[in-house]
């Protein structure tokens, strides 16, 4: 008998709401996370004095591990820690850092991870990888999805304005890496998944035209579920593909020739508008560079403190930074002067 469907991976669940970390114990609890077992929990430098005092009014027997930041030595610390231990399930709560180094520590341990983000400002929230800093530089780890995800929108809304506007970059890139797989599946035959690409593309659909922002809990949550859902694409399709095309191959060159220039989400921002000029596709092109704008997100590489030389030289470099994916910059093969000469182009037309 022929297989009529497929098992599709899912968090057991997932609540964006105020007060999840309030309440993590009974969450935990009501959707059979943990029941019984022995819970550790892994807090960020930044909140964790505060989050620890509000987990211990329903986790009391936790056992609580700091996280030092998103490096791979933290993880892998943390990791010897929860083999230690005979934890049923271990918890990330924090930002992208915590979160990812909690991921990473979980797979060494072999032991669930559920996530609690009080940040949005990029999908690593659900996605089957870990962005790590190492010695030579910063690293993408596959572990597996967590068990769990909660989003507290009290956190998020305490967050610096700017780490979660960039959330709103990091998805609406996602129509950029669509097209740079339909693309490779048409120039080069590589296998596409329909399915992942509908998600990547409806997370993407669903904030590119709301005239809301970020002082609206109705954005968040939808933010939240976007970011959620993206990151899924990527569990679906097995690699980052529907999340991840040209406009992150310019994201990691710039990371890589200038460190600490902007955050992860305002670069898949520029990266996206950039690659859509590049395709000369101006209807969503100028969808795109609306939307940034109306998140006040950067649009050109001058709003990020980047020359036109500086951003010519990372596109340049950013095929590299993906050995074998095929984007729209691979498929133009663009000389140095030609590169300069487009984003000059690129900086006038949207520059201010």
């Amino acid at each position: 008998m022929p297989l009529l469907a497929r098992m599709l991976p899912a968090p057991l669940t997932i609540e964006v709401r105020r007060g999840a970390v309030a309440q993590l114990g009974a969450l935990l609890a009501d959707s059979r996370v943990a029941t019984s077992g022995r819970v550790a929990v892994a807090v960020g430098p930044g909140q964790g004095d505060h989050i620890e005092g509000l987990i211990a009014l329903t986790l009391s027997e936790a056992e609580v591990f700091r996280v030092a930041d998103g490096s791979v030595d933290a993880a892998v610390s943390l990791g010897a820690d929860l083999r230690k231990g005979a934890y049923e399930v271990v918890v990330g709560v924090g930002g992208g850092r915590t979160i990812d180094a909690t991921k990473y520590a979980a797979s060494l341990a072999g032991i669930p991870m559920v996530a609690v983000a009080t940040n949005l400002s990029h999908d690593g929230i659900c996605s089957p990888t870990a962005s790590l800093v190492y010695e030579g530089g910063k690293g993408s780890f596959g572990v597996p999805m967590p068990l769990a995800i909660l989003v507290d929108l009290d956190f998020v809304q305490a967050a610096p304005d700017a780490l979660v506007r960039s959330g709103v970059g990091d998805v609406v890139s996602n129509l950029s890496a669509i097209e740079d797989w339909q693309l490779a599946n048409v120039e080069r035959g590589e296998p596409i998944d329909g399915l992942a690409c509908s998600m990547a593309r409806t997370s993407a659909e669903a904030l590119i035209g709301r005239k809301d922002s970020i002082e609206s809990d109705a954005f968040l949550t939808v933010l939240a579920e976007s970011l959620i859902l993206s990151g899924m694409s990527m569990v679906i399709a097995g690699s980052s593909r529907p999340s991840s095309g040209g406009d992150h191959e310019i994201l990691h060159a710039v990371d890589q020739l200038f460190p600490g220039t902007s955050n992860h989400g305002e670069l898949a921002g520029i990266g996206a508008a950039f690659c859509f000029f590049l395709r000369e596709d101006q209807g969503r092109l100028a969808q795109v560079v609306d939307c940034l704008r109306q998140h006040q997100l950067p649009v050109t590489p001058g709003d990020i403190g980047l020359s036109v030389e500086q951003f010519t030289e990372a596109v340049m470099l950013a095929p590299s930074t993906r050995p074998g994916r095929y984007t729209i910059l691979e498929h133009l093969r663009l000389s140095e002067s030609e590169v300069r000469d487009r984003v000059e182009s690129y900086v006038r037309a949207f520059g201010s």
